[in-house]
């Protein structure tokens, strides 16, 4: 048994040696020292065994995943020492300080809900019960038909994102084959949310970098062109990452295609209130949807317009033809969400259904909502006023107007993209998107300057 044992180390020693993976001298082990005593080298055996163990993992098959396009961008940030950096990669809300905000009326809710001593109970599968309440009747509007007739099944979801990936679940458990249609460009997760559920998905035609504009015609001959029954993957409000969102007239049209094709459209409302700084007008898209009897998919997040960012609040809305219909599409809804994350979080539930459900406390919302949304139409002005100011080719910036929301696309190209950062220090992602939510008056004209710089110089 010994001499088994031995032979074996040996043959693993040697395997290990010829490999690369361990290199011992000559002094460090002999085998044949003490030929009567099978156990004198037991404590070398360990050291092989236990540098065999360390050297050659399970893992090695694993690679290194490539950083994230998005999240990448603030570490790279904060590693630049330069005084005049800019980070307008991530999409996160920033005062004129260019510091993160936390809303008055959060901070309110939170001192009551401590006063209170609410408890951290386990929430049910779907969610807080009054969040999801108040989450739909945002969206549709309290007095809508579909929430009258009970018609939207809504859980509770780990804000957008984790809605979407609990609707892309369904999607392929429910309608094997069928294939989502998303804009290019779009938001960078859409595609690794549908992938990472198996879910088959095209692009459509949305962006026109000939008039920094939405390209409407390629996007209604794509969406004609899918076949039958698909899932058309469309932004509510503040198209991310373009900032280009049809026209009311252009809805309309989009909404005959779709109907007319039999496709079931799949809304992801990600800045309702924070585009326009109207609850209702960034709602009207999937409104004028649901009001045509369209049965549709609707993910939700309060990451942007209440500033819940960490809370991971958000939610998943599937308008049906019946109630009925919605009982059990809720019902599976809950089947994936348990074996995904059980139950979801509780603080940032409390915080939306305490907000929307006090009168005095919601109107104290939408003037923060308002103020936010101001902020950044008043750094979209001012960037375009210095472009044209200090652009002496006659280029038309007007484009940067015409877009909503906390994103403009300015049409930089990725060689471009990398001299804003190189160059000026101005990060921000490679298909030329930044994000004005963290730019302030102050630095609007060292951001002109960059951009003049690389559309100009750079090819």
């Amino acid at each position: 048994m010994a001499s088994s044992i031995l032979s074996l180390a040996s043959a693993s020693l040697s395997s290990l040696e010829n490999k690369g993976k361990l290199n011992l001298g000559s002094n460090c082990l002999s085998f044949d020292r003490d030929k009567n005593n099978p156990f004198a080298n037991t404590k070398s055996l360990s050291r092989i065994s236990m540098v065999a163990s360390v050297n050659v993992s399970r893992f090695e098959g694993i690679t290194m995943a490539p950083p994230d396009p998005i999240l990448g961008v603030s570490e790279a940030f904060k590693a630049d020492t330069h005084g005049n950096k800019l980070n307008l990669g991530v999409g996160a809300y920033r005062t004129e300080e260019l510091q993160p905000y936390v809303l008055d009326v959060v901070k309110k809710v939170e001192k009551h809900m401590l006063e209170r001593g609410d408890n951290k109970e386990y929430l049910p599968i779907e969610g807080l019960a009054a969040f999801n309440k108040a989450t739909a009747e945002l969206l549709f509007g309290a007095d809508n038909p579909v929430i009258k007739q009970q018609r939207v099944a809504t859980i509770q979801g780990l804000s957008g994102t984790g809605s979407l990936r609990v609707a892309a679940t369904l999607i392929e458990r429910y309608f094997p084959g069928a294939k989502v249609l998303i804009s290019s460009p779009t938001w960078g997760n859409h595609k690794n949310i549908f992938n990472d559920a198996r879910v088959p998905w095209s692009e459509y035609r949305y962006y026109d970098p000939k008039t920094v504009g939405l390209d409407f015609e390629g996007m209604m001959s794509d969406i004609k062109a899918a076949p039958e029954g698909s899932f058309v993957l469309l932004h509510g409000c503040a198209h991310n990452p373009t900032g280009i969102d049809p026209t009311p007239e252009q809805w309309e049209k989009i909404a005959d295609v779709i109907q007319e094709k039999n496709h079931i459209p799949f809304f992801d409302v990600a800045y309702q209130g924070f585009a326009s700084g109207s609850l209702d007008a960034d709602a009207a898209s999937v409104r004028l949807f649901a009001a045509r009897g369209l049965e549709l998919l609707v993910a939700q997040s309060y990451s942007k317009n209440l500033g819940l960012y960490a809370e991971r609040i958000g939610a998943i809305n599937i308008v049906c033809s019946s109630a009925d219909a919605a009982t059990r599409v809720k019902s599976q809804l809950k089947r994936i969400a348990r074996p995904m994350y059980s139950n979801p979080p509780v603080h940032g539930a409390r915080i939306v259904a305490n907000i929307v459900g006090d009168p005095a406390l919601f109107n104290e919302w939408k003037a923060e909502m308002e103020m936010m949304a101001g902020r950044i139409k008043n750094v979209r002005q001012k960037l375009y006023d210095s472009l044209s100011a200090k652009d002496r080719s006659g280029k038309d910036w007007s484009f940067i107007l015409e877009q909503i929301g906390m994103f403009s696309f300015t049409g930089l190209s990725k060689v471009q993209s990398d001299n804003m950062t190189d160059k000026w220090h101005v990060y921000m992602t490679k298909d030329g998107r930044i994000s004005l939510a963290g730019l302030s008056l102050a630095k609007c004209e060292y951001l002109a300057d960059a951009i003049i710089d690389s559309f100009h110089n750079v090819r």
